[in-house]
């Protein structure tokens, strides 16, 4: 079952997540969105170490068969996924011992790469997510069976990749030790992300371009940016602006 669009705009314009809690809902609204038994969202880590490289996970609902069967998705099929995550992102699939049909859309066959089947006793769809170093992993969802369509595969992997962001945006306002914005610096900041030039900021501010500038180059060096553009891209991550 796909999710509409409606639901799916709320889910990319939902509140910025203030915790790993307010997270955890939307992963489970997916899971019964595509109508499967569990769900885990791995990230790669020792990501620039060749042969280091490891899926840990983020967030899972398995309870208490938790390690074995993040032990059984890794062994079986951990490195065909971190070789993959480098080269496409076209989610992979798997079907399970049990024998039931995974893809029961015929549509959907173009859109994955198939893992060898028969392997693990339940089956699965991995969306890789790649946002850089840090950034990169796989949103799991397993179950008996799933049949889905091809616009339930591409809405649940725009959701996948804004939850890896907003996973790495609380890390990142967990390690920042930058200093506290002001009012005047959000809010050149704000409007400087809407588009806007300095002389438009300083207009509707009512400051002069010289303290614009000021305030804009002061938030960026908080923020430990090289430029404006990343100034505001790192404020957006940490929830500043929007």
């Amino acid at each position: 079952m796909a999710i509409d669009a409606s639901t799916a705009a709320h889910f990319l314009r939902a509140q910025r997540p203030t915790s790993r809690a307010d997270i955890f809902p939307r992963l489970v609204a997916m899971q019964k969105h595509l109508r499967a038994r569990n769900f885990v969202m791995f990230r790669i880590a020792g990501g620039g170490l060749p042969g280091k490289r490891k899926l840990i996970s983020e967030m899972d609902n398995w309870g208490e068969e938790h390690s074995r069967h993040l032990a059984m998705v890794v062994e079986t099929y951990g490195e065909a996924m971190l070789d993959h995550v480098e080269t496409s992102l076209l989610p992979l699939a798997w079907t399970g011992s049990d024998h039931m049909s995974f893809v029961q859309a015929s549509e959907f066959t173009p859109l994955i790469r198939e893992l060898p089947s028969d392997v693990l006793p339940f089956s699965g769809l991995a969306f890789p997510i790649r946002l850089g170093a840090t950034g990169n992993g796989y949103l799991v969802f397993t179950a008996a069976s799933l049949n889905l369509s091809s616009d339930a595969i591409v809405e649940h992997h725009v959701l996948g990749c804004q939850i890896m962001m907003d996973l790495l945006a609380l890390d990142e306002r967990r390690t920042v030790t930058a200093e506290t914005l002001s009012e005047r610096e959000v809010a050149c900041l704000q409007l400087a992300g809407d588009g806007r030039i300095s002389e438009e900021i300083a207009d509707n501010l009512g400051l002069s371009v010289h303290t614009v500038n000021a305030y804009l180059g002061s938030a960026t060096m908080k923020l430990d940016a090289v430029n404006r553009i990343q100034a505001i891209a790192k404020a957006i991550r940490l929830g500043h602006i929007h």
